[in-house]
């Protein structure tokens, strides 16, 4: 029996598809500490550039934070998606281009949406902020994961390559919100700052296309027309930010502030900030008090002493520098002490404003609740609490512990005036004084009568002190004054408060308190 044998040709079996090259680390490093980074910088910048429309509340500041991890939850899922589907390095350079040509659109879309979203109703927050961060931040997102997926040639370091990238991420986006807080908001314009992180992300999007396609073995697309649209895109964002409607004349480090001429008074000014009527200043005649909250604050102001009689007063918050003028201009040799939060308002206050700091008029740049820790007790005669984060006050000058320092600080006898505004149904202000009632012995009311019957939004003077108020002399004088005002103390005001809720430094809820029912 025989058998025979032949060679049989077995093909061989395919070969496994080339992983895509890895970046060198150095790159992979760079790209994700630089994408990371950026969507820190929108996300700081972006409440500056939302402010002067919708303002800076907690509402504001949360939807920005939201928004902001929304975009990179989404734009880490789609870079993700598109990592598995296509070769990640025909991506990471357009993905870096666009986001620095969508960061450049922001500052004229935001500018052009503030306008007609102005307020602080939440469905306009929500829209101007996600206007503001979504789609350049969702971009930038991306970028990580497309990297990601470069590096992992060998599987035995995923968790090395994975682990050292988001370590690499995260401390990018610290460098750059330190950077953005401490550095660049103090130094640069929003508007700046935006157009130079457009331009800074765009180069670094066209060196690196240049760079992948000059490596060797690789072959990457580069269509003329997706060039020339995308360029196009980038003139027209730049374009656009140089026309859109700006609402500042100088942006401080807290502010959009601007100064206008009273068109009916020529020595009169007025003082916005972030679009908010914020102070008037009549320049010849200091003692000339436009808005009726001043003219209340000027009121008790005349009765704290006996007339003439110099004061040591202390103002929480600067603004315009309204009231420390009035004094000065009503009781010679009065001596005032201004903390204000915001050192280029000083400036711009005394470059348009008239204000001359000296020995009866010093300002201390800083926050007042840690200023006011380091005042002398028993050094003052009368305070005034006029700070305002927008049309808020901030939540920590609104506490019992807060009032219990002013309380400390004042002499005996002096006395408190803290404006306060609010709107129906009115939480806020009953708060406010249920906070300063717990700290002082005395306290009175002044505000429009409409706004104590709950009817609309005003202003609100909070009077407080340990010895007996003038009540008398107050009563008298707010009908000589020109608007309408009530005087609320004993029995009235302690019905109008209720069971209203005592602010601490635990629990101060002003946000929430102030929102419409």
């Amino acid at each position: 029996m025989s058998s025979t044998s032949s060679d049989v040709a077995v093909d061989p079996a395919p070969a496994a598809p080339t992983p895509p090259r890895a970046l060198p680390n150095g790159l992979a490093a760079f790209l994700v500490f630089l994408s990371s980074g950026a969507v820190l910088v929108l996300e700081t910048v972006s409440l500056r550039l939302v402010g002067p429309y919708v303002g800076v509340t907690l509402q504001v500041t949360s939807s920005v934070i939201g928004m902001a991890l929304a975009a990179i939850a989404y734009g880490a899922w789609m870079g993700g998606w598109l990592a598995d589907r296509r070769d990640p390095r025909t991506l990471l350079a357009p993905a870096l281009v666009l986001a620095g040509i969508a960061t450049a659109v922001t500052l004229p879309v935001v500018r052009y949406a503030g306008e007609a979203l102005r307020g602080g109703a939440v469905s306009a927050v929500l829209l101007l902020t996600a206007v503001a961060v979504l789609l350049p931040a969702a971009l930038l997102a991306g970028i990580t994961p497309l990297v990601v997926k470069l590096q992992l040639a060998d599987l035995r370091r995923t968790g090395q390559v994975v682990g050292r990238l988001s370590g690499i991420g995260t401390l990018g986006g610290i460098t750059a919100t330190l950077l953005t807080g401490f550095v660049l908001v103090a130094a640069l314009p929003s508007s700046v700052i935006v157009l130079g992180l457009a331009g800074g992300l765009g180069l670094t999007g066209l060196v690196l296309g240049a760079y992948l396609r000059r490596r060797a073995g690789t072959r990457l697309p580069a269509p003329a027309r997706a060039k020339a649209a995308l360029a196009v895109l980038g003139l027209a964002g730049a374009g656009f930010a140089t026309v859109a409607p700006n609402p500042c004349d100088v942006e401080t480090a807290y502010h959009c502030a601007r100064v206008e001429v009273d068109g009916q008074w020529p020595d009169g000014r007025t003082l916005y900030l972030n679009s908010a009527e914020h102070s008037y200043v009549d320049l010849g005649d200091p003692s000339h008090l436009k808005y009726a909250y001043t003219q209340w604050i000027g009121l008790v102001a005349d009765q704290a002493a006996a007339p003439g009689q110099r004061l040591d007063a202390l103002h929480l918050g600067g603004g315009g520098f309204t009231i420390p003028r009035y004094l000065a201009a009503t009781r010679p040799g009065t001596r005032s002490l201004v903390f204000e939060i915001d050192g280029g308002l000083v400036e711009l206050d005394r470059r348009e404003l008239g204000v001359r700091t000296g020995p009866e008029l010093t300002a201390k740049v800083g926050d007042a609740r840690v200023l006011l820790g380091g005042e002398p007790t028993d050094s003052r005669d009368f305070i005034v609490g006029d700070a305002f984060g927008h049309l808020v006050v901030p939540w920590h000058l609104a506490t019992r512990e807060m009032a219990a320092d002013i309380r400390r600080v004042l002499r005996p006898g002096g006395i408190y005036v803290q404006n306060v505004i609010d709107y129906p149904p009115g939480r806020f202000i009953r708060a406010e004084l249920a906070t300063v009632a717990a700290e002082f012995r005395n306290v009175a009311l002044i505000a429009p009568p409409w706004a104590i019957e709950g009817r609309s939004g005003a202003n609100f003077l909070i009077v407080g002190s340990d010895a007996p108020l003038p009540l008398d002399r107050l009563a008298a004088g707010l009908p000589r004054l020109p608007d309408q005002a009530v005087l609320l103390h004993g029995a009235e005001l302690t019905a109008f408060v209720g069971d209203a809720l005592v602010l601490t430094d635990d629990y101060a809820p002003v946000d929430q308190l102030l929102a419409t029912a």
